[in-house]
């Protein structure tokens, strides 16, 4: 006997029909003998259908309690339904809001962290031989005040109760049957893989690939929770998640493209000692993540330095930056919206010379520029104007995997 934990996402459960489906996935597992705990998404798009009621309430912005309050109830509408869809096939179930299952964040309403899980609760459904069905993306805090998880939550949920479970495998279905050399609905020619490790599904979250979300990703790595993406339409094995695979690395293990880009240029600031430091720690003290950076070599006593930043922080950090115009003494700053990202992603880069010169190659073939370049030993990004972005994707796809 196993225990699988399951996700499903919005979208896998967005009307009765879809809801039947996911309930005769979860009961074809049960029936095998096998335990299963189920964590559900809010059906279709009903969290943003309440953020938007919250601004019909308030335009200006509710407090984060508020909506964290308001935004729990669209797993409590999912996990029900499921439960009830359950039921009707006939077999033993129960549905759990996130503080019934056990789980305590802290106070950091609408991106609350996960402290602990107490598993008593599960335990004892499952003694019983009970289905579970967990509400995602939420848990309480230590002054019982419903908190929510952020963006990617219910990944970071199902990952969660893996660990604390010790299950067998977390099975993440999404619309898609695995993850892919690069998105299958802009590259034509996307191959899907068997097995990735962490390392590169990490890098590959982050620099946009919307399959999984970096932070279950991260929490999969950290407690050697064995992940399996798969479709939730089609009965077919997925992409493995783990910490070794057992091909041979190949060079490139996929393409990327992140359209949340901003790049800040700070122009003219003093060429002391010291200078970058002012400027990233004021950014880090206000909470905003800095990626890619460049600096040019000093002139007339002054450099420039740009940065990369995601798109929706773009003005908390050209705000934050000019309020520290007088300890800075700069003499403009600038931001670019129009710019994207595309990375390639891959282990077997690092022991292999040239990747970059034919992901640069592909570039300078269709006559695209780039901006700014960052490498690690697994990655390479370039910063593009936004409109070759879907090109960029095909093209430097082509040149690995074509």
């Amino acid at each position: 006997m196993s225990l699988y934990v399951k996700k499903f996402g919005g979208s896998s459960v967005a009307n009765a029909e879809r809801v039947f489906n996911v309930a005769n996935i979860i009961v074809e597992d049960y029936k095998k003998g096998n335990d299963v705990i189920v964590v559900v998404s809010a059906q279709g798009d009903t969290t943003d259908d309440l953020i938007a009621k919250a601004r019909e309430i308030n335009p200006k912005g509710a407090s984060k309690r508020e909506m964290d309050v308001l935004l729990t109830a669209g797993e409590q509408i999912s996990i029900s339904l499921l439960a009830m869809a359950i039921e009707k096939l006939g077999y033993p179930v129960i549905s759990l809001l996130g503080w019934q299952a056990g789980f305590n964040t802290d106070s950091n309403h609408c991106i609350a962290r996960i402290k602990n899980i107490n598993t008593e609760r599960m335990k004892n459904e499952l003694d019983k031989k009970k289905i579970i069905i967990v509400a995602g993306f939420q848990g309480i805090d230590k002054y019982d005040d419903l908190t929510t998880l952020g963006r990617g939550g219910s990944d970071t949920s199902a990952v969660a109760i893996a660990a604390a479970m010790k299950a067998d495998r977390c099975q993440i279905y999404t619309d898609v049957d695995g993850v892919y050399t690069s998105d299958p609905r802009k590259v034509k020619f996307a191959k899907k893989l068997d097995e990735i490790t962490y390392d590169e599904m990490l890098e590959l979250a982050t620099l946009g690939a919307q399959v999984l979300n970096n932070r279950s990703v991260e929490m999969a790595k950290k407690h050697n929770v064995e992940l399996e993406v798969l479709s939730s339409l089609e009965k077919k094995p997925g992409t493995i998640v783990k910490e070794k695979v057992k091909m041979e690395k190949i060079l490139i293990r996929g393409v990327a493209k992140d359209m949340d880009v901003s790049i800040i240029s700070v122009i003219g600031l003093k060429d002391n000692p010291g200078i970058a430091f002012k400027l990233f720690n004021a950014l880090a003290q206000n909470k905003i993540e800095v990626d890619m950076i460049l600096q040019s070599v000093g002139r007339d006593g002054t450099k420039d330095i740009s940065f990369s930043v995601k798109r929706s922080e773009s003005e908390n950090a050209m705000r934050t930056i000019d309020s520290f115009r007088e300890n800075l003494e700069f003499e403009s700053i600038k931001c670019s919206n129009n710019v994207a990202k595309v990375s390639i992603v891959g282990a077997g880069m690092e022991s292999h010379p040239g990747v970059a010169s034919k992901m640069f190659e592909a570039l300078y073939d269709n006559q695209i520029n780039i901006q700014m370049i960052s490498t690690s030993e697994i990655k390479i990004s370039v910063i593009i104007d936004e409109k070759y972005a879907d090109k960029a994707l095909t093209v430097v796809h082509d040149k690995f995997f074509g």
